[in-house]
């Protein structure tokens, strides 16, 4: 039978201790030894024993293998493991939204603004523990957050900024609430608020412009259509048979046309919004696609005495589009430099290719001219620089509308040079035909 490991130690402990008392018993006693001397003499002679007999024990200990402390599992909290995750979670959805985020504590201090919120406004590298007014200066923003904080109250309303001119925001404060003990009674109090901030300038960009359009679309389908009721109803009370009876229809005949004339263009710019126009490229000689629409315009050129010609363009340009596109394209402009075009004007039509390897084509005219407040606006629906001469003039407001559309659908660019009194030059570009691009390789 084994004894336990402790049991043998005491044993040796208890063993040391009665011969350590043994042999100072007889140093003293029978050979009359001085005490101190008979206990070191004693403490040499049990050391010396015990060395012996213990070194065979140490010996064995030290070959013992020694086994690896047992692995113990940290048992920790869920709701605390999930802290961390919910950190991530939050900052990930704060960085990806493109509304700007703000975040006060209970003292009006900014304690986090996401990355869309710098874009907005040109906030310092540093915000953090500042005040609203340091950073944003607005009386209502400061009052809303204010009443946010001290009573939770949630307040929506749209902010422009001397620091962001021209741009609009709809911003919505929140109270941010403490938690509360379960059971308590006490009123809810706030920590802090949040103001989140949406960039709606382009949304009230595109209100005006669908305002403006239903009000041109009314304007332009009334004015004819009054037209045609007060002449139908001039005849039908008895004028049918005399002499303005023609001149007359001819009146309703001219304003029905025009009617139609805008419905057209209409469809036609709806068709295009709505991708239903695909258009059906093919390679295109440019020079003589001039040609035939420079016959089309002869007749109506020759009446103001305007000259039509060509400037800079190669013989040999191939240009890669859709021609019925690309024809309702040049008409247009073309068509527009001769009804605002002075008498005995001219107009040049030049195409190059230009450093981004587009072929860049420009209509130049020299009649009255475009005001600069009215460049930006020259291509939307309806607009008119003069309002009055273009009705006379048979125009539907729609042209260069839909002449934008498609040089943006062959994915190409349009703008317009102009100063007033010197006329304008339109340009557009198309991409470059694959065939002439082999040939320039080779």
């Amino acid at each position: 039978m084994k004894l336990p490991a402790q049991w043998k130690l005491t044993a040796l402990v208890i063993g040391f201790a009665l011969l350590l008392v043994f042999i100072q018993w007889v140093l003293i006693f029978p050979f009359k030894t001085s005490l101190p001397l008979a206990t070191l003499i004693s403490f040499i002679c049990v050391s010396i024993a015990a060395s012996l007999l213990l070194k065979p024990w140490v010996r064995q200990i030290q070959h013992q293998p020694v086994k690896p402390p047992e692995k113990t599992t940290l048992q920790t909290n869920p709701v605390i493991k999930e802290i961390p995750k919910e950190k991530d979670y939050l900052l990930t959805v704060l960085k990806g939204m493109t509304e700007g985020v703000l975040v006060v504590d209970e003292r009006g201090r900014i304690q986090m603004v996401n990355e869309a919120l710098r874009k907005l406004f040109p906030l310092p590298e540093s915000v953090l523990n500042r005040t609203l007014l340091e950073l944003i200066r607005n009386a209502e923003l400061e009052e809303a957050i204010r009443m946010a904080i001290s009573h939770g109250r949630s307040s929506s309303f749209e902010l422009t900024l001397p620091s962001s001119p021209g741009r609009n925001f709809e911003v919505h404060v929140d109270g941010i609430p403490l938690l509360a003990e379960k059971g308590s009674q006490t009123e809810q109090e706030w920590g802090g608020a949040i103001a989140v901030f949406h960039d709606i300038t382009r949304l009230n960009k595109l209100e005006r412009v669908r305002q403006d359009f239903v009000a041109n679309v009314s304007h332009e389908l009334r004015t004819p259509l009054t037209t045609i009721q007060g002449y139908a109803e001039t005849l039908l009370d008895g004028a049918l048979k005399e002499e303005v009876a023609i001149p007359f229809l001819k009146v309703i005949q001219k304003q029905t046309g025009r009617l139609t004339k805008i419905v057209e263009n209409l469809l036609t710019l709806s068709k295009i919004e709505t991708k239903e126009f695909q258009p059906k490229l093919e390679k295109i000689s440019f020079p003589e696609l001039l040609e035939d629409i420079f016959d089309l315009f002869k007749e109506v050129a020759e009446k103001k005495n305007i000259s039509i010609s060509t400037g800079q363009i190669p013989s040999s340009l191939i240009v890669e589009a859709d021609r019925n596109g690309l024809e309702q394209i040049l008409m247009n402009l073309i068509d527009n430099g001769i009804k605002y075009g002075r008498q005995g004007g001219e107009i040049v039509v030049s195409a190059i290719q230009n450093d981004r390897k587009e072929i860049e084509v420009s209509i130049k005219d020299n009649g009255m001219g475009i005001p600069r407040e009215d460049l930006s606006r020259i291509f939307e629906r309806f607009y008119r620089v003069d309002k009055g001469r273009s009705q006379d003039l048979g125009g539907t407001g729609l042209g260069l509308s839909i002449v934008k559309h498609l040089v943006q659908v062959h994915g190409g660019r349009i703008w317009v040079e102009s100063h007033p009194g010197e006329g304008s030059t339109f340009f557009f570009t198309l991409p470059h035909s694959r065939r002439e691009e082999e040939k320039g390789v080779s």
